[in-house]
């Protein structure tokens, strides 16, 4: 018996954002989206909708990139679960996080939004933050830098070097937590060492 899943990628729309630390959500789901090789087309949820199947037979996932921007982003991904009656506990969101440092990928179930307004504005739109969450490492901002300005810029030469890595394993890490289960996905990430 196969599942339905959803994977989120947050981000803004239009591309004065593309390529910044607030859309690395974004863009792994974008290497998800060629690995299934499918293109996100609009959707009357106010998503960019796509589905596919990881493996013949397996099961189907929804990839969701929200045509809203981050902070508004809840509506349209409660509207899109709905729609596609995903669970929100077979729902797996994609995100910049802050909080760890860049290159570092973390992944959990549930908790608080840790003032990432993308989550928040799930959480609230779904009435439970019970969702699992692939946490991207971005670092903290230098010096006394605004975290809005430090999101919203781009990377530096040495992370931009890095970050291919660090999108293909947050799309792998996306896909093992389907396929494997969040633990499983903990396991093989947690533990990773970087160059």
């Amino acid at each position: 018996m196969t599942a339905v899943w959803a994977l989120v990628g947050l981000g803004n729309p239009g591309s004065k954002y593309a390529g910044t630390r607030h859309n690395v959500g974004e863009m792994a789901l974008d290497l998800i989206a060629g690995k299934c090789r499918l293109k996100l087309s609009a959707h009357r949820t106010g998503n960019q909708i796509g589905q596919c199947r990881v493996s013949p037979g397996g099961d189907q996932i929804i990839l969701i990139k929200p045509n809203s921007f981050m902070n508004l982003s809840g509506g349209s991904v409660q509207a899109a679960l709905q729609y596609f009656n995903v669970p929100l506990d077979n729902t797996v969101v994609l995100h910049d996080e802050i909080d760890i440092p860049f290159d570092t990928l973390r992944l959990k179930k549930g908790g608080g939004h840790g003032g990432h307004n993308g989550l928040r504005d799930i959480a609230k739109a779904c009435q439970s933050p019970d969702f699992t969450r692939v946490r991207i490492g971005v670092g903290r901002p230098p010096g006394r830098q605004d975290v809005a300005d430090f999101v919203l810029s781009g990377f530096t030469s040495a992370e931009r070097a890095k970050l291919p890595l660090l999108l293909a394993d947050s799309a792998d890490a996306a896909l093992t937590v389907i396929e494997s289960g969040l633990l499983a996905a903990q396991q093989k990430f947690h533990s990773q060492e970087r160059a």
